[in-house]
């Protein structure tokens, strides 16, 4: 295998190929670089690419695997979101409030990558602090989709899909708060899983809404996944939602037979409001983990229509809080002219966040204040244990949940610039899981008028491993997560 058709497999065939010394990690890494560099004008998956830094990470790399051949991820490249703080690497999670910020420290998730040996390739572009399901709210400019580069790729991860479906890096972390690893995988046609709420540190994880945001990982396919999570996963004493416990390796479940697993459909999630191509394409991919046989079971989730106004009840005022902390005085972007401390704080903070930005932390504010924090927030977090508790009884039925992600393919770039609430919309299937704190993942189910559509599989807590069994068994069958945009096609190393 040539070095262009080695850039083009996953975490897995690369390490092998490091392996057996077929190639290094230095030449793996310039190749894709050189790659990045082709395909950044057009697609503007990076925020920040940094050749010198990341080649000498690939000669440590290489260090590694000639003094302990056991490492087996040593060289491996990978890009990470804008919002893990990389010591010595710009950090701006997708924000002019953060555009010159260079991180003092490791977030954990970088801490467990770089401790096996991977290679950070850049950090990847995103909507602002995390904010957004197109990633047209980068302050850095919207990233485009590999499939149409008039379409969003998805958002917040659009950066880290884009960078991955394009060929410009093996896997990618991304972070989901309500969606946003799972609805850019299935519109970039990758895999894309998002744990259990506590099982990934988010220590050095810039915050958006702490009870709702997880770490995860885009990969090609659910093999790769697999190796990726063992990685990230853990406890970490540094984050108080982290949880202490010992879960079965991902990686070494994946061959187990998914016979007899039950499938639960909610009847929900398949009438009005998906499209019709959508439809088509998750059915088709159900009734193939039925003649692989599993068994079908109709479910009840009937608080999901209410996820949507809880969570941007609940996420708002979250940020509100956690976004406090930029205000001109201790690090951030600061105003260059100001009388007062209040017209600093005032300046800072209306320079450096954006337009979704602001509208999130005015919302997040109204919902605490002093009359509406029993009318809203209080509310809200009770529909959210609601939520929480039709999943539990539904997995009293079933083993694990299939549906859609979003209801349609990627949008064109711009479609819903004066309406943002119906781009909330797109988020219907995937926000439950998160007020849940429940695993997910998406991977590709199909193709709707040429763009990827995406299964997603939800499992009960912890069950990551089932979850990534019952994937690595779909794409056993089925050749989806093997499909390429031609428009990257042709990118040589």
């Amino acid at each position: 295998m040539n070095l262009s058709e080695l850039l083009n497999q996953g975490v897995t065939a690369l390490s092998a190929a490091l392996g057996s010394r077929e190639v290094s990690a230095v030449e793996i890494a310039t190749a894709y670089l050189d790659r990045i560099e082709q395909a950044q004008p057009e697609l503007n998956a990076f925020i920040t690419v940094d050749r010198e830094h990341t080649l000498r990470d690939a000669t440590l790399a290489d260090s590694m695997r000639a003094a302990s051949p056991g490492q087996s991820l040593a060289g491996i490249p990978i890009a990470q979101k804008d919002v893990f703080c990389a010591k010595g690497w710009r950090t701006t999670a997708g924000s002019h409030m953060l555009e010159n910020f260079i991180a003092p420290y490791d977030s954990a998730v970088v801490q467990q990558l770089n401790k096996q040996g991977f290679v950070t390739l850049g950090r990847a572009n995103m909507d602002e602090f995390a904010m957004g399901s197109s990633n047209e709210n980068s302050y850095f400019g919207p990233v485009k989709n590999p499939w149409d580069l008039s379409r969003v790729p998805g958002g917040s991860s659009g950066g880290s899909a884009a960078a991955v479906a394009a060929g410009l890096a093996p896997a990618a972390t991304g972070t989901d708060t309500g969606g946003s690893i799972r609805q850019p995988a299935a519109w970039c046609g990758i895999s894309g899983i998002k744990p259990t709420y506590g099982r990934v540190s988010r220590f050095g994880m810039i915050a958006y809404a702490s009870s709702l945001d997880q770490a995860g990982i885009f990969a090609r396919s659910a093999q790769d996944l697999a190796i990726l999570m063992d990685v990230i996963s853990g406890h970490d004493p540094r984050d108080a939602t982290s949880v202490d416990r010992k879960d079965a390796p991902c990686a070494k479940e994946l061959d187990k037979d998914i016979r007899g697993l039950r499938v639960g459909i909610p009847k929900q999630w398949f009438g009005e409001g998906l499209s019709a191509g959508v439809k088509i394409v998750v059915e088709s991919a159900i009734q193939e983990l039925v003649m692989m046989g599993c068994e079908c079971v109709e479910i009840d989730l009937p608080m999901s229509e209410q996820a949507i106004p809880a969570y941007y009840v609940i996420a708002p005022a979250e940020a509100s809080s956690n976004l406090s902390r930029f205000d001109g005085v201790r690090f951030g972007h600061r105003a260059a002219q100001y009388k007062d401390l209040a017209e600093l704080y005032e300046r800072s903070r209306g320079e450096g966040f954006g337009p979704e930005v602001k509208r999130r932390i005015l919302m997040g504010s109204y919902v605490l204040s002093h009359g509406y924090y029993d009318a809203y927030y209080l509310q809200a977090q009770r529909v959210r244990r609601l939520i929480a508790n039709d999943f539990e009884r539904a997995f009293m039925l079933c083993d694990v949940i299939a549906g859609p992600v979003a209801p349609t393919t990627a949008f064109p770039l711009g479609s819903f610039g004066a309406d943002p609430v119906q781009m909330y919309l797109a988020d219907l299937y995937t926000i439950p899981v998160n007020l849940a704190g429940l695993p997910a993942l998406s991977i590709p189910a199909g193709f709707d008028a040429g763009m990827p559509v995406g299964l997603q599989l939800i499992g009960p807590w912890w069950q990551e491993a089932r979850l990534l069994q019952t994937a690595h068994a779909f794409q056993i069958a089925t050749d989806w997560h093997t499909k390429r945009p031609a428009l990257y096609s042709g990118l040589k190393p």
